[in-house]
């Protein structure tokens, strides 16, 4: 049922929401500023891992499986409904951007490239066909390539992509939920799993917040970009694992862990976020 889901949501829905959003977007220097602040997030997420695993002599599969899950966050299918639900339908942008100008780019190239090196398992050939297969990047070329064009915007196609925008949001969030699992064994992997919780809903938000204050983000698009770098890890990262042969079990309780986790540290930030601005 959650592959019915997904590949439904991924593959026809989430298209249409992300024509719909950056056709009608405003780009320029703020799109820019989204899409440096994702890649700096996917970034320094790998580092902070990556140091502090490396020390310890961790395990190529366990390192693999730790990079993925502090290095990328759930910023399409958690970020986006709740950028939507916290600041409004305008926030959707930001999240598109934030997955798909950066952070998917480098899951679809280095992050394959990490888990097949790190996993003893061959990469793909043709990591640019693999990203050029995805459907929701050629619905943001086609975004930003009538934006920046100027193509009106019929009111037949708005209603077509806005009827079909509408399932984005609930279908995701009950896919998410279908997607968590947990695995036993927590307790002899706890050392392992709670600093990558740090690092995900910690280090790395606070790493996006300097940054916004560096490039003189402010308002909402700041408190947007801290919460995109917040979310817990990606749901997707449990494909990569099997794929490349890395701890399935251990990425399947960080996902469970900082997703319930979340719950308590979204709105946390989303209220520091407020006195900042205040």
């Amino acid at each position: 049922m959650r592959q019915s889901l997904t590949s439904l949501v991924y593959g026809f829905l989430l298209p249409a929401l992300v024509l719909l959003v950056l056709w009608r977007a405003p780009l320029g220097v703020e799109a820019l500023q989204v899409a440096f602040v994702a890649a700096s997030c996917v970034l320094g997420g790998l580092v902070l891992a990556w140091a502090w695993f490396r020390l310890r002599k961790t395990s190529n599969p366990v390192l693999g499986t730790v990079l993925l899950a502090a290095g990328w966050g759930n910023f399409t299918y958690l970020g986006l409904p709740v950028l939507e639900g916290t600041l409004g339908e305008w926030a959707r942008g930001v999240a598109i951007q934030y997955d798909l100008f950066a952070a998917t780019p480098l899951l679809l190239t280095l992050g394959i490239l990490l888990a097949s090196r790190l996993g003893g398992t061959a990469a793909p050939r043709g990591l640019l066909r693999e990203l050029v297969m995805v459907p929701p990047i050629w619905a943001a070329v086609a975004g930003v390539a009538f934006n920046l064009l100027g193509v009106p915007m019929n009111g037949w196609v708005q209603q077509l992509l806005e009827m079909l925008a509408t399932g984005v949001v609930p279908l995701m969030l009950f896919s998410t939920g279908l997607a968590l699992r947990w695995a036993p064994g927590l307790r002899r992997r706890i050392q392992t799993v709670v600093p990558v919780v740090l690092i995900r809903l910690l280090l790395i938000p606070l790493l996006v917040l300097g940054l916004t204050l560096l490039l003189g983000m402010e308002g909402p698009l700041r408190t947007a970009v801290v919460l995109e770098a917040a979310m817990p890890s990606m749901v997707l990262g449990l494909v990569l694992c099997d794929r490349f042969g890395l701890d399935t079990h251990l990425y399947a309780e960080i996902v469970v862990l900082t997703t319930a986790l979340a719950a308590l540290s979204l709105p946390a930030w989303f209220f520091c976020m407020g006195l900042i601005a205040s």
